[in-house]
């Protein structure tokens, strides 16, 4: 099967997604500037997970750049992490509306973490079906960000219990690493080209 159907299905989804997540900001009641001060974490949290979305839609583009054809296997897998993603705005709308408290930076984290787990589950069912020496696993090598950036959630969810700030923090970091350029699927997508 191509991955036309599959590359369609999943940004409809994550443009789904985006707009629920939009969606939640609120209008507030009243006309300054000060009306806004009630709703800056909800903004603040919006801004995190449409970071997030972002880099995952990137990402996931770049993964299927590398994939010649998709079986069942990976449909499954693409379902898998697109119900984790799905689950952005409602973990999303729990921590702003609370002021990032501690059960909601927990779940946050908990969604964070589940969807990296299912990237990776993606990821590694496409190398699977593509063989050892498909672009894909030249592409990924070592794999730094994926492999640390669970750990960095796992932390998150831990020091949420203690202090949450410290646990957005992290959720932050992580961020930040993704939204550097990753360039290995493009060099490697680029080296088979020539």
């Amino acid at each position: 099967m191509g991955k036309g159907r599959l590359e369609a299905f999943s940004d409809g989804v994550i443009a789904i997604i985006i707009t629920i997540m939009v969606l939640e900001l609120k209008v507030p009641h009243g006309e300054t500037l000060d009306a806004l001060a009630p709703l800056v974490p909800v903004f603040l949290s919006y801004v995190l997970s449409f970071v997030y979305v972002g880099i995952y839609w990137n990402n996931h583009h770049h993964m299927l750049q590398a994939t010649g054809r998709v079986t069942g296997p990976m449909l499954w897998a693409n379902l898998h992490l697109l119900f984790w993603l799905s689950l952005f705005p409602f973990a999303t709308g729990w921590m702003g509306e609370n002021h990032f408290a501690a059960a909601p930076s927990i779940a946050y984290g908990m969604v964070l973490l589940m969807a990296a787990v299912a990237y990776w589950i993606l990821q590694s069912t496409i190398i699977a079906a593509q063989g050892s020496d498909s672009l894909l696993r030249r592409a990924v090598g070592g794999d730094w960000k994926g492999k640390a950036s669970p750990l960095f959630y796992l932390a998150g969810i831990v020091l949420a219990t203690r202090a949450a700030w410290l646990a957005q923090l992290l959720y932050v970091a992580v961020a930040l690493i993704w939204l550097l350029p990753d360039r290995r699927i493009e060099r490697v997508l680029g080296d088979a080209n020539e």
